[in-house]
């Protein structure tokens, strides 16, 4: 055995590997894009630092101005990738948030939230309160993924993971009039979205909740292409639901 060689320690194929001597390699969507005004959608973005103690950072997408007294809807994004890898200034979320804000006519705040290992689960939720490879090796990977990320409470049935775990709190209180979920036909996450969806409708809350299901789609496929049909009519369904409530203010 060549004992000059790093030994791992854990590893997730493709997505992480941790180092005994505690070196973490990202594997994927580490990449940074700067952030300009979009040539072909007019969106502007920037970087900001959104709390300087603990450099937790987020990027803002404006949509070009049409109506200089409009107001609009503000989105807050939490990018995917398993609570460990990615980033909003990766261009997979770049783009898709140009894309979104484009269609939608919203601000967003898309917040890089500090990752796993080095800041285990609950600091990702913390971070963004101030969020895929996950089809290779399906459930299988989603099981020894959360003890990874949340050592300090290993069990699946987190409620920050599963929110409707009988230890988490009453839906009956969400903060809102409205929510959508959205799921994909072959998402290993499919059902519990499913399930997300059912709990909140019989739960005595006094909103509406909705929910949108894309055929012969796994997880995240809305990042991936953006030209196809299915992402387009995902954008142009959370376009109509976060523009529903507005009223012309111009």
């Amino acid at each position: 055995m060549d004992s000059s060689k790093p030994e791992v320690v854990t590893e997730f194929p493709g997505i992480i590997r941790v180092y005994k001597d505690g070196h973490v390699e990202r594997l994927i969507e580490a990449e940074f894009v700067p952030p300009p005004t979009h040539p072909k959608t007019g969106v502007s973005s920037k970087d900001i630092i959104i709390i300087p103690e603990s450099n937790v950072s987020a990027r803002l997408f404006l949509p070009k101005p049409t109506h200089p007294n409009q107001k609009l809807p503000l989105l807050v994004y939490f990018h995917g990738g398993a609570f460990c890898v990615s980033s909003p200034f990766t261009p997979k979320y770049s783009n898709y948030l140009n894309a979104l804000v484009a269609e939608a006519n919203v601000i967003a705040v898309s917040v890089n939230y500090r990752k796993a290992p080095e800041h285990p689960i609950p600091t990702a939720y913390e971070d963004s309160w101030a969020k895929q490879a996950l089809n290779q090796d399906g459930k299988a990977v989603l099981d020894r993924l959360w003890p990874f990320l949340c050592p300090a409470n290993p069990d699946n049935n987190d409620p920050r993971v599963n929110p409707v775990s009988t230890d988490g709190p009453s839906l009956v209180g969400l903060g809102c009039r409205r929510v959508l979920v959205c799921v994909a036909e072959k998402d290993v996450l499919r059902d519990r979205g499913w399930r997300y969806y059912e709990a909140l409708g019989r739960s005595g809350w006094m909103g509406v909740v909705e929910i949108m299901k894309t055929d012969a789609e796994g997880h995240g496929f809305h990042l991936n292409d953006l030209d196809c049909e299915k992402a387009k009519g995902l954008i142009t369904r959370l376009a109509a639901f976060y523009n529903r409530d507005m009223t012309s203010n111009f």
